[in-house]
């Protein structure tokens, strides 16, 4: 036994001087569920979450170092992308989809409009892989990352003697991905009991809770599944949703059931960006088109949908958005530290 914690402590002298054990405590309020992603397997450590956070912005994952993580992802749009109603890529290549806001992540077990991926840690291969995107591979990412004069020194900050490969690439990403907690809404901070709904709130909480719960469920607001919207088919961009994925007829038009927080930042909406505004969305689901396709359509009054907005703005947590920590790493990118 002495033998063995001997083993123990000179181990995780090793880990500490190498900067590997720096625990992270991912913090969240109580009325959340546990977290989907095991924190128990792939403890969060600073150094990875800081590499992670240095890859995101980092255009050299892309095949001609013009695209990151946050080109599509932006920090002050909650890490949506709102310049377009579809991404854009390499060589001013466009993409099939609106790309989704990243936050709260660590509730979710299935990645991208259609569930194509099913873990964080291995999400970012898609975007790097994808033509349409960042037109790499993951070959290339790690020839690039270990010729680098800064990024080996990171890498062994955080993975110790393991180094640049693949998989902490794509750890790294998730662990920094994992750390965009929003939680400090108006909504939440009346969930704290630190503040109140006023009157037009109140109204539209009791409005949506009758209307949009069921797919939209409280505290994430969405209930990570997967739905019909109501939406006919784009016929330049015939997307039919999860069947892409699965083959599965039934799964036609099913598409992941976005979170309704943080709206203000995320226009435009839905999986292709056709709406820019919230009230064009409710009134969507109030039209027959919508009816017609979910078998029944939300009746709401001019004055009921602007009720709904009030209730749907306390979901904006501005904390969240302009968090310094979530941000571009700028003494990393000074020009000065370039390879």
């Amino acid at each position: 036994m002495r033998g063995s914690l001997k083993y123990i402590l000179i181990l995780a002298l090793i880990c500490v001087a190498f900067g590997v054990i720096e625990p992270y405590t991912l913090e969240y309020p109580d009325y959340f569920p546990k977290p989907a992603y095991n924190l128990s397997k792939e403890p969060l450590t600073d150094a990875k979450i800081e590499l992670g956070r240095t890859l995101f912005y980092d255009p050299m994952l892309s095949d001609n170092n013009s695209i990151s993580c946050a080109s599509c992802h932006s920090p002050f749009n909650a890490f949506a992308h709102t310049d377009h109603d579809l991404s854009h890529g390499i060589h001013d290549s466009i993409g099939f989809r609106n790309a989704p806001p990243l936050f709260n992540l660590a509730w979710q077990k299935s990645f991208m409009w259609d569930g194509a991926i099913n873990h964080l840690d291995v999400q970012s291969l898609a975007p790097i892989s994808s033509p349409t995107e960042m037109g790499s591979s993951i070959s290339d990412v790690i020839d690039k990352l270990t010729t680098h004069n800064r990024y080996p020194q990171l890498f062994e900050n955080a993975f110790g003697l393991e180094g640049v490969t693949g998989q902490n690439i794509l750890l790294s990403l998730a662990q920094f991905q994992v750390t965009l907690v929003s939680a400090n809404s108006k909504y939440d901070q009346v969930q704290a009991g630190t503040y109140e709904f006023n009157g037009q709130e109140v109204r539209g909480y009791a409005l949506f809770k009758s209307n949009c719960a069921s797919c939209h469920q409280e505290p994430l607001f969405t209930n990570l599944g997967f739905e019909r919207n109501g939406l006919a088919v784009d016929t330049t961009l015939n997307d039919f949703g999860k069947l892409r994925v699965s083959g599965k007829s039934e799964d036609s038009l099913l598409f992941k059931v976005p979170s309704l927080r943080n709206l203000k930042y995320t226009s435009p909406y839905m999986h292709d960006g056709r709406f820019k505004k919230l009230r064009h969305v409710l009134a969507h689901y109030s039209s027959e088109e919508a009816g017609n396709s979910l078998e029944s359509s939300i009746s709401l009054t001019s004055n009921e949908r602007t009720d709904v907005i009030a209730f749907l703005i306390t979901l904006n947590d501005s904390s969240f958005v302009f968090n310094k920590k979530h941000q571009i790493p700028f003494d990393f990118f000074n020009p000065s530290n370039d390879n």
